[in-house]
């Protein structure tokens, strides 16, 4: 089974699975097709992180593509350029990227296909075009001032003719498919091992014509960003050369016979788990499934454990022993009452005093922000007009016959986030804009860290076994509609389709993770698919209730080995998500 944000995405890697692949090479082919299909949410300059279970080794890991802060960005240099945040988008913003070195490592240590046959598929879209998605016209309509003003490589990438490509017309990318081309004939040409063959396309990306072209590029050019100056980038050579991508061990909780994995407290993942910890204690199925005390208090506990993602996480040493200890979490659910709060309440774990950022020009913590929603009111990605980006991502499950699964969330390089590198035909990604600049914070940019990620893919276990791989776009709200999804299943007795089509909700009272990294303090937003009762209810209790689109918000999609069969579901918001088995 595959199920994804796109369905050329799902096709293709069943179509890897149909041919003998296994679950990791249909990922890996999958995620290089999303880059082409849905290249305002992800792009070859982006990163990936990656949950899988292997069957072999009866055990799960986490791969973790998310490049590192280059080594001349310090507080420091961006104090000097006049900046107190990091701009949103331009090459300020850029990381190494690591997306490309994500999905090798999946390939290489567990997949079984050749680079050549991996990539065939999204060097084709590429060369011959996709349909162009209504989202991907509107994102490319929203900067086309930008593009033709200030970004001409970009206007000369997906401004064809001169003009923004129609919904439904045929989008190319030639140059990105000469760009991986190259890779594969510099990669056959080193080594006839599927091993050096992928030693060899690594090496040319972070070594070879690729990073040259990205070093050359930073250096030598400057453009108007987000910040409204122009500025050139800081991520050179070395910076490429000295990442890897890694392996490491999920972080887990166990809640109600279910066993969720995510990755550690350098992305937001463990703020899922920590929201688990805070309903353990509470009879959800007394409440009733989206009843109001139900949505009162996953709301409530959703506060909570994002207030401590604010105060905490970061690519740092993260307390999350203490996060997770149900002694703290029984003191923080007493602090979930009747009404809505207003306040971001990050705890002390063992007994540690939190600090919360500052809102940049002011004096008081982002929790008095004005920013803007990581949603805009239909609950879909927006772009700004200078290439801001709200729901930024795309998403791909995997699980295959011999029981293998795999969960990724690839995301960052999108089409708006910096001006396209002409000889690449892809531009860089923007993940630093999720480092603070002030010192002492988890989450303070300093040179070789990782940035605090929204990107979570999430795995379960049930009563000990490999269950459930499954994910969503949606930045901050990823690990809201994900917790939704999966309290549906545990405690709606919804199946896997069921559970992504319920109404869907989420609250923005914490600070947003993208520029300009503001909150809004007791807003909620639901579909308005919600009984009208509850939302009176909800609005009588204290939350400001924005009522979405019937199906607007989320973006899910899962695979499941559950009763002896494999299962999947896509969603339906949007009318591209795909699931697809036999």
């Amino acid at each position: 089974m595959v199920a994804g944000t796109h369905w050329l995405a799902s096709a293709t890697g069943m179509s890897v699975l149909e041919r003998g692949g296994n679950a990791f090479d249909a990922a890996v082919a999958a995620g290089f097709v999303l880059q082409v299909a849905e290249p305002h949410l992800n792009g070859p300059g982006g990163e990936v992180p990656i949950l899988l279970w292997s069957e072999a080794e009866q055990r799960t890991h986490v791969v973790c593509g998310q490049g590192v802060a280059p080594a001349a960005a310090t507080i420091e240099r961006f104090r000097e350029l006049g900046l107190d945040v990091v701009p949103g988008t331009g090459l300020l913003a850029a990381t190494v990227p690591g997306a490309f070195g994500g999905w090798m490592l999946l390939l290489e240590r567990w997949g079984t296909w050749r680079l050549a046959d991996v990539l065939a598929p999204a060097i084709h879209y590429a060369e011959h075009g996709v349909p162009v998605l209504e989202r991907v016209s509107a994102t490319i309509t929203a900067v086309e001032d930008l593009f033709t003003a200030d970004w001409p490589t970009s206007a000369a990438t997906w401004l064809p003719g001169g003009r923004v490509p129609e919904p439904g017309s045929r989008l190319a990318n030639p140059v990105l498919a000469a760009t991986y081309r190259r890779i594969v004939a510099e990669a056959e040409a080193a080594s006839g091992t599927r091993e050096g063959q992928l030693a060899a396309a690594r090496h040319a990306w972070y070594e070879g014509f690729v990073a040259e072209a990205i070093a050359d590029f930073s250096a030598t050019t400057a453009w108007r960003d987000s910040s409204g100056e122009v500025h050139g980038g800081l991520l050179t050579g070395d910076d490429l050369a000295g990442w890897s991508p890694t392996t490491e061990e999920p972080v887990g909780f166990d809640y109600r016979g279910h066993t969720v994995y995510k990755t550690g407290p350098w992305g937001q993942g463990p703020v899922f788990l920590q929201q688990l910890a805070l309903l353990d204690g509470v009879d959800l199925d007394a409440m009733g499934y989206l009843s109001a005390d139900y949505v009162h208090t996953v709301t409530e506990a959703a506060k909570l454990a994002f207030a401590d993602r604010e105060a905490w996480y970061g690519d740092a040493d993260v307390p999350l022993a203490d996060l997770l200890d149900p002694a703290y979490n029984a003191a923080r659910r007493a602090l979930i009452g009747p009404r809505a709060s207003l306040d971001l309440l990050p705890g002390s774990p063992g007994g540690r005093e939190p600090r919360l950022p500052v809102l940049p020009g002011a004096r008081v913590p982002v929790t008095e922000g004005v920013g803007e929603p990581t949603v805009d009111t239909a609950g879909l990605e927006r772009t700004l007009p200078d290439g801001q980006v709200r729901g930024d991502t795309c998403h791909v499950d995997v699980v295959d016959r011999w029981g293998n699964m795999v969960s990724a969330t690839p995301s960052g390089g999108w089409l708006q986030s910096s001006p396209t590198i002409p000889a690449l035909g892809f531009c860089l990604g923007t993940r630093a804009q999720m480092f603070w600049l002030q010192e002492g914070l988890p989450s303070s940019l300093r040179p070789g860290a990782r940035p605090r990620t929204t990107l979570s893919p999430s795995f379960a276990l049930k009563d000990g076994r490999p269950w459930l791989a499954f994910g969503t776009p949606g930045g901050d709200q990823q690990d809201q509609w994900s917790v939704n999804f999966f309290l549906a299943l545990v405690h709606g007795g919804l199946n896997l389709q069921e559970a992504i089509d319920a109404p869907m909700f989420h609250t923005e009272h914490f600070p947003s993770s993208f520029f300009p990294r503001g909150a809004r303090p007791g807003v909620l937003h639901v579909e308005e698919r919600l009984e009208a009762g509850v939302v009176a209810e909800l609005r009588r209790r204290g939350h400001e209730v924005e009522v979405q689109g019937p199906w607007s918000l989320g973006r899910l999609s899962a695979v499941a080995r559950d009763g002896g069969f494999l299962k999947a579901a896509a969603n339906p918001r949007g009318a591209q998500g795909y699931a697809a088995g036999r």
